[in-house]
């Protein structure tokens, strides 16, 4: 079981090396640039034109390994096909702004109804195909709440938390997929060392091998950027897995950098609309970090590590509290 789930993330790995080369020229070549916002950093205006829409290599690399590999579990299944979804709607969102070439793709409500449609379906599967309960753990107290008939919106909070939350986050060359890697690591731990759940752990280690293998193109300077394909899609991953492995409370810890992007934004938002004052020079947090004159890539890797610290101590948290 072990060498399959090696196997696997190895796969990912070397497919999105082998891949990822012929990609960017081929995008290159039709002009399948990124577009930056005007009201952005201005030392990203040099990124424009950037090969964009990444996230496809990565879940070519994603899935055709973990298809071969797979023994069809449904929880696995239902986390695989939440991220496919969710990288299809990221997909019609980058084409929206290449061919309309503007920064803004898909209308909000738009991609809100998908992820509600997704969501459903996540739940069905979860609680009437993989044996999912309603009830939600919460580990750092060792208590437990049934959710009932409000389960299906609370999946739907989590999914489009975590999508909208990964897709906050790449903003900066690699720090998404690198925080992705890291989460997505520990539920590798999650599922494979601690419960034994084969085709989680599997999957889990697909998207570590795809991301990291990304990396080496995605680092910075990058030569090809993730896209909302990539972001939505990795995000629907995380949010799924935390639903499948009733870790949706603990994700919160887990994917804690995540959470401190998001709230950034919202913190932000909540303050100039009441107070007519922003807590950030810009947000996401990692832009006003920018602002204050860390370069690029001292920031990425400070991000890294507070998403390594967060994600290692969820797993902890995970395993002295399992039952």
């Amino acid at each position: 079981m072990s060498g399959e789930v090696l196997i696997g993330g190895t796969a990912a790995l070397l497919l999105c090396l082998f891949l990822a080369p012929r990609f960017i020229e081929f995008l290159g070549n039709r002009e399948f640039g990124q577009r930056i916002r005007e009201e952005g950093p201005s030392g990203h205006h040099s990124k424009a034109g950037t090969p964009t829409m990444g996230g496809i290599i990565i879940f070519l690399a994603i899935s055709i390994p973990f298809l071969v590999l797979t023994d069809w579990d449904w929880r696995a299944v239902g986390v695989f096909g939440v991220a496919v979804v969710c990288a299809l709607l990221g997909f019609a969102d980058d084409y929206v702004k290449i061919v309309k070439r503007r920064s803004l793709g898909l209308r909000g409500r738009t991609k809100m109804l998908v992820l509600l449609l997704v969501s459903v379906a996540l739940w069905w599967v979860a609680t009437q195909k993989a044996g999912v309960t309603t009830t939600v753990r919460i580990r750092a107290v060792d208590a437990s709440i049934d959710l009932g008939i409000f389960f299906p919106v609370f999946v739907f909070l989590v999914v489009a938390g975590s999508t909208n939350a990964v897709n906050l986050t790449d903003g900066l060359d690699g720090l998404a997929a690198g925080c992705v890697a890291i989460v997505m690591l520990a539920y590798v731990g999650i599922t494979f060392v601690t419960t034994g759940e084969r085709d989680l752990a599997l999957l889990s280690a697909c998207i570590v091998g795809a991301c990291t293998g990304f990396l080496w193109f995605n680092s910075f300077p990058a030569t090809i950027f993730m896209g909302d394909t990539g972001s939505l899609g990795l995000g629907g991953a995380i949010g799924a897995m935390a639903v499948m492995t009733n870790t949706t409370i603990l994700l919160i810890l887990i994917g804690g950098i995540f959470v401190v992007e998001a709230v950034s934004v919202i913190a932000q938002v909540a303050a100039f609309q009441s107070l007519r004052k922003r807590i950030f020079l810009m947000a996401p947090i990692h832009h006003h970090f920018e602002m204050r004159g860390w370069s690029e890539t001292k920031i990425i890797l400070r991000f890294w590590i507070v998403a390594l610290v967060f994600a290692a101590i969820g797993f902890t948290l995970y395993q002295a509290n399992i039952s």
